[in-house]
């Protein structure tokens, strides 16, 4: 955050930082005070979904008009640039490669989307909607299924043919398709997946439930932990040993606690306990990940919500940074920070929320800068910047 300072920004880069009244103004320079406001650096979401459904139901997330699913998707990037968040990263959906390449090509001002494309799974695995025949799911599923360590690095070649940023692999099951949570691919596996990732530049987020899963994921050298229900200390101990990051997108969890089956409850109530105590203490990497799918009832723009809850755990300091210099180290961006050579992700806030991590409510982002372009001004968003 910058207090009384100034920033100078030259095409999408931060130039300088520096004291009020330390930086040259040139004739032609756009000069606008943010007197009252704090500013910091934009906002990331490291965990969500552009599935355009309008509920939990994995057969909504799988059967929704893809022309339907892309108009909504759409609606949902411009609610989260109005509300601060400059960087999402979605990890398995039908939409979110085509709004990667979009921001790419200049075509979306904003946000940034790293996209894992299709996730990976194993076949019969929780997020395979079982209910179809196998063809049939096959096509319409937002993961590509392989069962064994050449298939998975088959699978991982199709994400990255796909224009993937990022490889996601379920290494357990979820509460998406019901049923008892257990492990899902073996080590061998989760091991070619990231092997074949790594070799191509990509990182892995790993979505594990489980101690099991957890160690797989471990083993395996995956570079970030999506959730990580069932922490325990040794566990916590061998994530921070591999400084991989821990996203416990506790939003999701927070807006549906006490909906599903007296498992997923138990699970829930242990992750909001013993895990992030776990994690407080062992002093993880925690990084700020929502797991919102953008419905209805759970919409995209109110993904600040995950700094609040973290807040409970670790500060409003340390929950902001997990939204912002955690994320971008996460997922290898150099955002993240108000300083020289960054990119120009700049939002300005009515409150501090260091103070009060609540001022992060949309209504309270006055300002949004991605890019060194102009997104939000005065409260108003801009959607093909300024």
């Amino acid at each position: 955050m910058v207090e009384n300072g100034e920033i100078k920004i030259t095409g999408s880069m931060i130039e300088k930082v520096g004291e009020k009244g330390s930086i040259e103004i040139k004739k032609d320079d756009k000069v606008f005070d943010f007197s009252g406001l704090t500013i910091m650096p934009g906002l990331i979401d490291a965990h969500l979904h552009f599935f355009g459904g309008t509920s939990h139901d994995l057969m909504d997330w799988v059967t929704v008009n893809p022309q339907t699913a892309m108009l909504r998707s759409t609606l949902d990037a411009f609610r989260l640039l109005s509300s601060g968040f400059t960087t999402v990263r979605s990890l398995g959906d039908k939409t979110s490669i085509a709004l990667s390449r979009a921001f790419k090509n200049g075509e979306l001002l904003g946000p940034r989307v790293f996209s894992a494309s299709y996730s990976i799974a194993q076949t019969g695995g929780d997020d395979d909607p079982r209910i179809l025949p196998i063809d049939i799911a096959n096509r319409l599923s937002y993961s590509y299924y392989c069962d064994s360590p050449w298939e998975c690095r088959k699978a991982v070649r199709l994400c990255i043919r796909d224009g993937a940023d990022v490889i996601k692999v379920y290494a357990s099951g979820s509460f998406a398709g019901g049923g008892k949570i257990k492990r899902e691919l073996t080590v061998e596996e989760l091991s070619a997946i990231v092997d074949e990732s790594h070799e191509a530049g990509l990182k892995v987020a790993a979505h594990a439930y489980g101690e099991e899963a957890i160690s797989n994921v471990i083993k395996a050298g995956v570079d970030s932990i999506e959730h990580g229900l069932g922490l325990t200390e040794k566990l916590a101990e061998e994530i921070k040993e591999k400084n991989m990051c821990y996203v416990p997108t506790l939003t999701a969890y927070a807006l549906s606690k006490n909906k599903g089956s007296e498992e997923r409850k138990k699970l829930i109530e242990r992750h909001f306990n013993e895990d992030m105590e776990i994690a407080k203490e062992k002093k993880l990497n925690i990084v700020a990940g929502t797991d919102l799918v953008g419905i209805s009832e759970e919409p995209h723009g109110l993904n600040y919500l995950e700094i609040v809850h973290l807040s409970k755990y670790i500060g409003n300091l340390d929950a902001l940074k997990a939204a912002t210099v955690n994320a971008a180290t996460c997922l290898g961006i150099n955002a993240g920070i108000l300083k020289e050579n960054y990119i120009a992700d700049i939002i300005a806030i009515k409150g501090n929320p260091l103070n009060d991590v609540n001022e992060l409510e949309p209504n309270h982002v006055d300002f949004v800068m991605i890019n060194g372009k102009i997104a939000k001004l005065n409260g108003i968003l801009m959607p093909f910047g300024v």
